[in-house]
């Protein structure tokens, strides 16, 4: 997601991570971004500091006080150190001021979203997932998941406390965008079976007609 009020600066952003196939979102103002974050997930968020409404780093607290753990590039006029500070020390993981070159901006994506998919333990309660090991484990038992048990709960997992529609992880597990999303129910039933049953407290959660939240 792109959050800058400049119209043509988003719809520049928009256009040129589209050609490099990328599915963009635009925000115009931190009330809106933060609005379409409750919504939805995002593998990278672009947040321009002086925002309408709510500013960028008013935004970025919000997420990580939530829990929202997406990669957040700063993107400013603002070049001063003490702005280069805050914006990292509230929890932003990159910073580029403008004016940037498209090239070095992609760069710092394409680092950030590596960092992302190079985390090897994924927490959420007393649920630990090895993901370079592909294994699973609550308190001191040991899950045996299938491919796809591994896929859905890893995507629950790098998304704690985000209520996600059947669509959002049919898609993301499965590549079906309009496809039968009955099949997620029958996954999440798989998983309930074998890492709730039996434990005083239920990590996954139903969100009556909308979808599913994984949450200690």
């Amino acid at each position: 997601m792109v959050v800058e009020d400049e119209k043509k600066v988003a719809g520049f952003l928009r256009r040129g991570l589209e050609e490099e196939g990328y599915s963009v979102d635009c925000a115009y103002d931190g009330e809106e971004a933060l609005r379409k974050l409750r919504d939805r997930s995002y593998d990278l968020v672009i947040l321009d500091i002086m925002l309408p409404k709510v500013d960028g780093m008013q935004v970025l607290k919000e997420m990580r006080e939530t829990g929202i753990r997406t990669p957040v590039l700063m993107l400013t006029a603002k070049d001063a150190v003490e702005d280069v500070v805050r914006g990292l020390d509230s929890g932003a993981d990159d910073y580029l001021t403008k004016p940037f070159a498209f090239e070095e901006l992609l760069a710092r994506i394409r680092a950030l979203l590596r960092r992302r998919e190079g985390e090897t333990e994924l927490r959420v309660g007393d649920l630990v997932l090895d993901v370079k090991g592909r294994k699973a484990k609550r308190g001191d038992r040991e899950v045996e998941l299938t491919t796809k048990e591994f896929a859905l709960l890893e995507y629950l997992m790098r998304h704690p406390g985000r209520v996600l529609s059947r669509e959002e992880i049919a898609e993301a597990v499965w590549g079906e965008r309009h496809g039968d999303t009955n099949i997620v129910d029958v996954y999440i039933n798989h998983l309930r079976k074998k890492i709730d049953q039996g434990f005083p407290t239920r990590l996954i959660h139903t969100v009556r007609g909308v979808g599913y939240s994984l949450r200690a």
